[in-house]
């Protein structure tokens, strides 16, 4: 199935996890899914969020397979092979995370470690249908994952149920606290383009967990769309730029580099205004309505078959990428059972308040279950 590159027996006797291949474990090669990495050797220490998943007694199952580089959508991956994705065979795994959130999905693991750069979490947690958190940017510690200069990428957990996802995120942010009570918040509809099913299926999950809402758009949506990407190619083109020369960097992966390169200096001052802008509007709105909630995709995920025609991917990442810019905590939760392909609610909240993002998505899936 692909979904593990080395598999692991570590640590004590609680929860499984599985652990994204761009964080380190001691003693094992951290090679984020590109040949380019194949000869690297093993990491002298554990990154930090594994040292924190071992001391909560967690033990550690696998590395997990992810798209090379974490420079792609699909989860696709010649070299190591693409994961199954379990609950949706026929569809791709999402990416770049897509190990972890198959590993999950597959019940090998209780939860599983990512990494969100413009979706990376959240966009794989919706294509196999489980939860996934991206926390507040800098919140959890990216000691020890690849790359090491960022300005958008999280560490965040993925599991079955928000019960393990909370534990997992307590486990490897000593500074998650209780969670608060959920009595009087509103949730804002943000409004965006997206199939009309999914709109359907997001309000209907807002409603079922019992929250008053509201309309919100935020104008600057899609210029932060467009400048996330100039920033991510900006900063994984001088991560990652070098290895291209190698020649064992994937068709695929090496073309989006090469492209990459010719972001200008120019072209990230533009962005960071975007970012200022937008971050400003999020602000605006978390202020009347507490959480945000909007699909996780804006229609349903590619087909296997179609993957590697990049084409056919625009808009995968069109709803979840923004709040990488911004550096706001997004969760995707899954909606079982709502179409024919799978479904997933974003929900958003303030910088900081990651326990009560967690405490409104527990409420909605638990009121979803009952249902």
């Amino acid at each position: 199935m692909s979904i593990f590159v080395v598999k692991l027996d570590l640590g004590g006797s609680g929860p499984t996890v599985a652990i994204k291949d761009t964080i380190d474990v001691a003693g094992v090669p951290t090679r984020a899914g590109s040949r380019a990495f194949e000869d690297a050797a093993p990491a002298a220490a554990n990154a930090a969020v594994v040292d924190r998943l071992l001391a909560a007694g967690y033990h550690l199952v696998g590395k997990a397979n992810m798209h090379e580089l974490a420079f792609g959508t699909t989860g696709l991956n010649a070299w190591t092979g693409t994961p199954v994705n379990p609950r949706h065979p026929a569809y791709v795994p999402g990416g770049s995370s897509s190990g972890s959130a198959a590993a999950v999905a597959a019940g090998l693991a209780e939860a599983a470690l990512g990494t969100d750069t413009g979706g990376s979490i959240r966009i794989p947690a919706a294509c196999c249908g489980v939860f996934g958190l991206k926390p507040t940017f800098g919140r959890v510690s990216r000691d020890g994952v690849m790359p090491a200069q960022t300005s958008l990428d999280c560490v965040g957990p993925f599991a079955g149920d928000m019960d393990a996802l909370i534990a997992c995120m307590r486990a490897i942010d000593p500074d998650f606290g209780a969670l608060p009570d959920t009595a009087g918040v509103t949730v804002g509809l943000v409004e965006v383009e997206a199939r009309p099913e999914i709109r359907r299926a997001v309000e209907a999950a807002v409603a079922a967990g019992g929250f008053a809402a509201g309309r919100v758009v935020l104008d600057a949506f899609v210029r932060a769309y467009d400048a996330g990407l100039v920033v991510i190619n900006a900063e994984t083109w001088a991560a990652c730029g070098e290895l291209v020369a190698t020649g064992r960097v994937g068709e695929d992966v090496a073309k989006r580099l090469l492209a990459a390169s010719r972001t200008t200096a120019a072209d990230v001052q533009a962005a960071e205004a975007v970012r200022a802008a937008f971050t400003a509007q999020v602000d605006e709105a978390l202020r009347t309505f507490p959480i945000l909630a909007l699909p996780t995709m804006a229609d349903a995920p590619p087909l296997l078959e179609s993957g590697a025609d990049t084409s056919k991917l625009v808009g995968m990442t069109s709803l979840v990428r923004p709040f990488n810019l911004s550096g706001h905590p997004a969760i995707a939760i899954p909606l079982q059972g709502a179409g024919d392909f799978p479904m997933s609610l974003q929900l958003v909240a303030a910088k900081g308040r990651d326990e009560l993002l967690c405490a409104v998505a527990r409420q909605i899936a638990g009121r979803l279950d009952q249902h």
